[in-house]
């Protein structure tokens, strides 16, 4: 792990956080947090090249998986877990998971990212297979033990693999196929990749998940058609979607949605119907 600089570990560009004031604070974490969306955009060819094997997996059956430790690991649990209500897809068709389990979602579990064979089988667990499936390691240094050791076993056994790293050069990034490598420099407190990596971690997440399910027809015009019916909120969006399409009234719509569980159904039934 020598021939490369882990640039998440370098000194931040400031020093003596402590003296300044709340506004300096905020301004200058601000500052820092506008590089990361041209740090992303730099490397949108790289999640071009990974989006398009998700897609292709998925479409023939598979399945999408992340897998990562602390702040990686939450983000792509997060991300998984959004895909169900906003998409309407199954619960498992992209799964996240964390070194230690679900309990270090939220409390940070000793050494389980230094394990090399918990990953492995914490996929196997979760009825992973690489002949079909899809999986992409997330680790801000790029040398989670834990990550970079799945990612290459997935890979042996015919697995696509990507990852999504801050270090050019890493181990993770040499170990996936399709990396993705972000470059967002120091973080404002160094070392401390919750930060700018975690943001671009989080981008590109979003990115990723979004593009493929759009491209999966979860999408239609601009709307989330499949989106769950889980709250008020969301029966009420709905509602007025089919309104636009429609034409129908509040009543007319809510009740239709209401019927059918969802505005895909709503305004097939309706046009069926007229």
């Amino acid at each position: 792990m020598s021939d490369f600089e882990k640039i998440t570990e370098k000194d931040s560009l400031y020093d003596n956080l402590e003296k300044m004031s709340i506004h300096d604070l905020l301004v200058n974490i601000n500052n820092e947090d506008k590089k990361v969306p041209l740090a992303v955009e730099k490397a949108i060819p790289q999640i071009e090249k990974l989006v398009s094997q998700v897609v292709e997996r998925l479409q023939k059956g598979g399945r999408l998986f992340y897998i990562g430790a602390g702040t990686s690991g939450r983000l792509g649990i997060l991300d998984a877990s959004e895909c169900p209500p906003t998409f309407g897809v199954e619960d498992d068709l992209v799964t996240g998971l964390i070194a230690g389990g679900d309990i270090a979602i939220r409390k940070a579990v000793e050494e389980a990212e230094d394990s090399t064979s918990q990953g492995w089988q914490d996929l196997l667990d979760n009825g992973f297979a690489a002949t079909r499936d899809v999986l992409i390691g997330i680790a801000a240094s790029g040398t989670t033990p834990y990550v970079v050791s799945t990612v290459k076993k997935a890979r042996d056994k015919g697995a696509v693999t990507g990852c999504i790293t801050m270090n050019p050069g890493s181990p993770l990034e040499k170990a996936a196929e399709f990396p993705v490598t972000v470059v967002v420099g120091p973080e404002f407190v160094t070392g401390s990749s919750r930060m700018k990596a975690g943001t671009a971690q989080k981008l590109v997440l979003n990115m990723i998940s979004t593009s493929t399910l759009i491209q999966l027809g979860r999408v239609k015009g601009n709307k989330m058609v499949d989106m769950q019916l889980t709250n008020a909120k969301l029966v009420d969006r709905g509602t007025k979607m089919i309104m636009y399409e429609t034409g129908l009234g509040y009543e007319q719509a809510r009740d239709l949605l209401l019927e059918t569980g969802s505005v895909r159904l709503a305004l097939k039934k309706h046009f069926h119907q007229a």
